[in-house]
């Protein structure tokens, strides 16, 4: 064995000696637990230790070191820690706990210095505890486990009354959870020991503080002690408890102050939700939705609030409308009132919009609260006029020239505010067919202030509703656009073939008009071509035209005839328009459409004392009675009254005689009459056609993929596929009964309520 031989005894003496050392400068000395051992001390008592381990058998002491390893380790904790901790409460035990687990850290690592060869061979070997993990161990068993239930209770005091306001050593409280990590390596000790006694404390903490802020506090006030909770809780975590627990103690915190009592907050009188929504208190609405968003299912009840009171705000304007209607004295007073209805819903749905896109981050379910609201009161019509009809009308004011003034962001915004209106409409067909009549009037009258206003308008509603639903819409636009070249090209031709397209007619032609216009004789035309398919069906009136202005359309017609041989020109006199040069104590300018320049015509060479009746005019010009009337009014009872009327009256009958009105005078050398529309805003009836056949061809869609359908199915999928208009089931009935009469369907022999489609 040599000079090196260890017996145990002498041995272990000397590193129970070094280990004696150890354990009294941790009691006493804490300045000199850094350097316990000097290196030459710390070398003797190791290499003591490895002789011991590397004698033979039966001189080979391993098992005997591990054992008195652990034995000192539990006598130092039995003897000289339990006591001292034992005797020990609140603060003062959370101190002394610090004190003895960073003690055991230091004794920790000197004895596995000591024993270091224990751990390299004789563990390693005998797949046994190493010595640190035999020491946290017994520090656990031995020491926590004994404290464990005041420990544990001393952080939750300390805990609770920083809460409270009172200021804790968080220093302390720190290195306290830190024992319960240390002693282990997946914080499972500080989970079961430490968190789920924490988790039960804050809830019933918070119990009893939303029990009380519920009592005193208005919603507001209330948030803003529930948010400085939730942040104070956060900060707690971070400053001292473990990050795991973050996420588990705020929705403790959200739980027992927002969720269990959120019908309760949201109700409150007088500050509750609906208030908040009354009184436009964003920050605390931001607040609400912020704090509410974390919680499951939290939004939910706020949203359908908004919606409610959106609802409300809208069916509001609804009801003035309605009291406004019944109290208004004329047709006139009542048009009056559609542009301030519609400028209401305009600045109602601004403002929810930017209320959800700014105090609620534009989350779907207030996204859908708004759309669900406006969707009630924007289909809530008043009287004769659809809300569909405002609000193109709305649309039409502020594109066509002698309107507001507004700048090109203004119309941009004005239009993009009724486009937003329009997607909620449910008569999405009438709005178009109601607009693509304005539209006609704007192109065709040269009333559009801005072609870009028009496309942008256009685009709008294709990108909402599909290139089919503008279809005619862009087919009228670009009309217009060839019909420029047209013109350019009929200019040329006539300057060329003047004799070809007059023939023997002794009328001088000229192509040195304004513009594209061309002058035939004494009178300057020009001629839009316009599709059938794409612009509205107009009144055809068979006038009687001058001469002059037969003339002008049989030019037109050879040219046309030389442009195009499988088209048929018709010619709307209705949608015409023209510049009459009157002479009365001084010439004037005077814009009119063409059949009321037809009829002031049909005054010249009439001696100015002379009454014409209406029914000379009516055969005269080849007029309907009803059409003559609203020429003749337009000329007599208008603010510019060129023709006398008698009797004098606000209406046309079939008695009234008219003549020239040779006091006529005006401050404006150029002066525009308008006239009363012989065509309706929308035809009913059109719009009702194109509604039946969109449900066949629904139906017959539906039908043709699935073959065989019942009824309430195949209802359902209809009502799904119509995204322009929202037709009653009634009517849906009808057509499926007018599809089996014309043997696109038939009914199941043995299922009366099942429908089968025929190939």
């Amino acid at each position: 064995m040599g000079d090196r031989f260890v017996a145990l005894e002498d041995g272990w003496a000397a590193i129970k000696s070094a280990i004696d050392k150890l354990i009294k400068i941790l009691s006493e000395d804490m300045a000199q637990q850094s350097k316990a051992f000097t290196t030459i001390e710390y070398v003797e008592v190791y290499t003591k230790c490895y002789d011991m381990c590397t004698q033979r058998s039966p001189h080979n002491w391993s098992e005997e070191l591990y054992t008195r390893h652990g034995v000192t380790i539990e006598n130092y904790f039995t003897e000289q820690v339990v006591p001292v901790l034992q005797g020990k409460r609140d603060e003062y035990l959370l101190k002394e706990m610090v004190l003895r687990w960073k003690n055991h850290e230091i004794m920790d690592k000197w004895m596995r210095k000591f024993f270091m060869y224990l751990d390299r061979y004789y563990v390693k070997h005998h797949s046994i505890p190493t010595l640190h993990e035999s020491s946290l161990e017994k520090f656990r068993t031995l020491v926590f486990e004994q404290v464990k239930d005041e420990f544990v209770g001393g952080i939750v005091v300390q805990i609770n009354k920083e809460r409270e306001g009172e200021i804790v050593d968080r220093g302390l409280l720190k290195d306290c959870v830190a024992v319960f990590g240390k002693m282990s390596d997946k914080l499972k000790i500080y989970e079961e020991a430490l968190e789920k006694p924490l988790l039960e404390s804050s809830k019933d903490y918070y119990l009893n503080k939303s029990q009380d802020w519920i009592a005193e506090d208005t919603l507001p006030v209330y948030l803003r002690k529930a948010e400085a909770a939730l942040e104070t809780e956060r900060e707690r975590v971070d400053n001292y408890l473990e990050a795991d627990s973050k996420p588990k103690l705020v929705k403790v915190v959200e739980t027992e102050l927002l969720k269990e009592h959120e019908k309760t907050l949201l109700e409150k009188e007088g500050s509750g939700c609906r208030a908040l929504l009354e009184d436009d208190k964003r920050e605390d609405l931001a607040r609400l939705f912020m704090l509410f968003d974390n919680v499951e299912d939290g939004l939910e009840p706020i949203a359908a609030i908004v919606k409610e009171h959106i609802t409300k705000k809208g069916e509001d304007i609804v009801e003035k409308r309605e009291a406004a209607m019944a109290a208004a004295q004329s047709h006139k007073e009542r048009e009056a009132l559609d542009p301030a209805f519609v400028q209401a819903l305009l600045d109602l749905h601004d403002k929810y919009r930017t209320l959800i896109d700014n105090q609620f981050q534009g989350h779907s379910l207030f996204q859908k609260a708004l759309k669900e609201a406006c969707e009630v009161f924007i289909n809530h019509d008043v009287g004769k006029t659809s809300n569909a009809e405002l609000i193109s009308s709305f649309a039409d004011r502020v594109l066509k020239t002698g309107g507001q003034k507004l700048s090109e962001s203004e119309v941009e915004d004005n239009l993009e505010r009724c486009v937003q209106l329009f997607s909620y409409l449910s008569d999405k067909d009438l709005f178009c067919e109601v607009y693509r009549n304005q539209l006609a009037k704007r192109l065709l009258n040269s009333r559009s202030a801005s072609d870009d206003a028009e496309r942008s308008m256009i685009s709008k509603l294709k990108l909402r509703c599909g290139a089919q639903y503008t279809a005619r819409l862009e087919g009228m636009v670009k009309d217009l656009l060839t019909g420029d070249d047209f013109k350019k090209s009929f200019k040329e031709h006539v300057a060329t073939n003047a004799a070809s397209l007059l023939g023997d007619k002794d009328v001088k032609l000229s192509a040195q008009g304004s513009g594209e216009c061309v002058t035939v004789g004494n009178i300057e035309f020009s001629v839009d071509v316009l599709t059938t398919g794409h612009w509205p069906s107009y009144k055809m009136v068979n006038i009687v035209l001058p001469r002059e202005f037969d003339d002008c359309m049989d030019v037109y017609k050879k040219f046309y005839a030389s442009k195009t041989s499988h088209r048929c020109l018709k010619w709307v006199f209705s949608l015409g328009n023209a510049t009459v040069r009157a002479a009365f104590k001084r010439p004037y300018d005077i814009q009119v459409t063409t059949l009321q320049a037809v009829a002031l015509l049909a005054f010249n060479g009439v001696p100015d004392d002379q009454w014409v009746s209406l029914q000379e005019i009516m055969g005269q010009l080849n007029l309907e009675e009803e059409v003559a009337k609203r020429v003749m009014h337009s000329l007599s009872c208008s603010k510019h009254k060129v023709l006398e009327k008698e009797p004098k009256s606000k209406g046309i009958s079939r008695d009234d005689k008219f003549r020239v009105n040779a006091k006529f005078q005006s401050p404006m050398r150029k002066i525009r009459i308008p006239m009363a529309s012989l065509d309706q805003s929308h035809n009913p009836k059109r719009v009702q056609e194109d509604r039946s056949i969109a449900i066949e061809a629904a139906v017959v869609r539906i039908m043709k993929a699935r073959k065989r359908m019942n009824h309430t199915a195949l209802i359902t999928e209809v009502l799904a596929q119509l995204h322009f208009f929202k037709p009653a089931i009634s009517q849906v009935k009808r057509r499926i009964e007018h599809l089996i009469d014309r043997e696109y369907l038939e009914r199941d022999e043995e299922e009366a309520n099942v429908y089968k489609y025929l190939a």
